[in-house]
């Protein structure tokens, strides 16, 4: 295979919206990105990271020296949780703002950054809360510069425009997508993953595979799209179970992470629809439940409901992990068996989920700010009672 190819020690710069530095050894990067920040003024930032990872991945022992070479003063928020909520936010924002930070780096991964997406706007808004971002009462246009240190290889959020953040009061979690929250810069260092549990291994892969299913399926998708959908699951089918298998297998790493920054662009191309849709309210309502993980309960009933609409579509992309098919039972069933094959064979009433929760989690798929947007492109029509259906189906 061609990834033999590959010298996975070799640091390569790879241009989307954002300038990623791709490869082991990557984060060592961000000495030549302080450097440029202190030539560009950007003497102050905010770190944004939860407790632990950003230390046990060995990655802040690196960004504190660079920082530290380059004369940048820091202040460190390290209480994103999964799931990151606007209370958190708003609290990071404010000491960003007394602090005078000038930028944002993220540590960790899609909720430290994508909560450091939200502060960068907020630092260029000093008027505005998250609750304004992510119930949409104003348009950002400006954000303070960003950097993403990706420590999974699942979200994608390194190289796109999105962010998602919970209103937990609401039971809200919306995303957003603006053109000023892509990073400046982006680091995938896949020996900065090996750490991950055997749990978010598998769950962040399986959120770079429901990306690439939806993108290609939405009724915005591109062939672009498509190609890139097959070769993220090309490569999770193949590589997953070697990761599982050995949590140190660098390859293994390295192309999942790959894999992931590709489902990034992807669905930044695509966009997304009702696995992403559903999926929120499910983590709004239980903000322990790990994304990928809803993911994963959900997408053999999406497969399902749209099979009719993407028959080819999934035909091509699906193929490496649920072979041949011919009807949606058989693609909804060949999803499933892949899932069980790494472990995650999760349905809704196993995270405690039950009938007398479909009616509020339809409620929240279509109130929730933003979700209508995604449910919207999906290949078929979602109704509320199709969602119900998908969210009945996964129980």
């Amino acid at each position: 295979m061609w990834e033999k190819d590959i010298d996975i020690h070799e640091v390569r710069e790879i241009r989307t919206r954002t300038a990623v530095y791709f490869g082991c050894g990557a984060i060592n990067k961000i000495n030549d990105i302080a450097k440029d920040f202190k030539t560009k003024g950007l003497d102050k930032v905010i770190v944004m990271s939860g407790r632990n990872a950003y230390k046990a991945t060995g990655a802040w022992d690196v960004v504190e020296k660079a920082l530290k070479a380059n004369s940048i003063e820091y202040v460190n928020y390290d209480k994103v949780t999964p799931n990151p909520t606007t209370t958190a936010v708003n609290e990071a924002a404010k000491i960003a703002k007394e602090f005078n930070a000038k930028a944002v780096i993220a540590i960790g991964g899609g909720s430290p950054t994508d909560a450091g997406k939200s502060v960068a706007i907020l630092m260029k808004y000093p008027d505005k809360t998250a609750n304004d971002i992510y119930e949409f009462n104003f348009t950002p246009e400006e954000a303070a510069p960003i950097v993403a240190i990706n420590l999974t290889h699942g979200t994608g959020t390194e190289t796109n425009r999105f962010a998602v953040v919970t209103i937990p009061e609401k039971e809200y979690k919306p995303a957003i997508a603006y053109d000023c929250i892509y990073p400046t810069y982006a680091i995938d260092d896949p020996a900065l993953m090996v750490k991950l549990s055997p749990k978010q291994t598998r769950y962040v892969s399986i959120d770079a595979v429901n990306h690439v299913v939806e993108a290609s399926t939405s009724t915005v998708t591109s062939p672009y799209a498509v190609t890139l959908a097959r070769e993220v699951i090309t490569l999770v089918a193949k590589y997953l179970p070697k990761a599982i298998e050995n949590a140190e297998d660098l390859e293994a790493r390295y192309y999942l992470a790959y894999a992931a920054m590709l489902g990034g662009v992807c669905f930044d191309n695509g966009l997304l629809h009702y696995t992403h849709a559903l999926e929120h309210p499910l983590s709004a309502v239980k903000p322990d439940l790990s994304h990928g993980l809803g993911l994963a309960m959900l997408l053999p009933a999406v497969v399902k409901n749209i099979y009719s609409a993407k028959e080819e579509t999934l035909k091509y992309i699906l193929e490496p992990i649920a072979g041949k098919f011919n009807s949606a039972e058989e693609a909804s069933k060949g999803v499933y068996e892949w899932l069980k094959s790494v472990d995650v064979p999760s349905k809704l009433k196993d995270e405690g989920f039950t009938e007398a929760d479909i009616p509020n989690l339809v409620n929240l798929a279509f109130t929730t700010p933003s979700l209508n947007g995604l449910l919207a492109i999906a290949p078929t029509k979602a109704t509320k009672e199709a969602v119900e259906e998908i969210y009945r189906n996964s129980l």
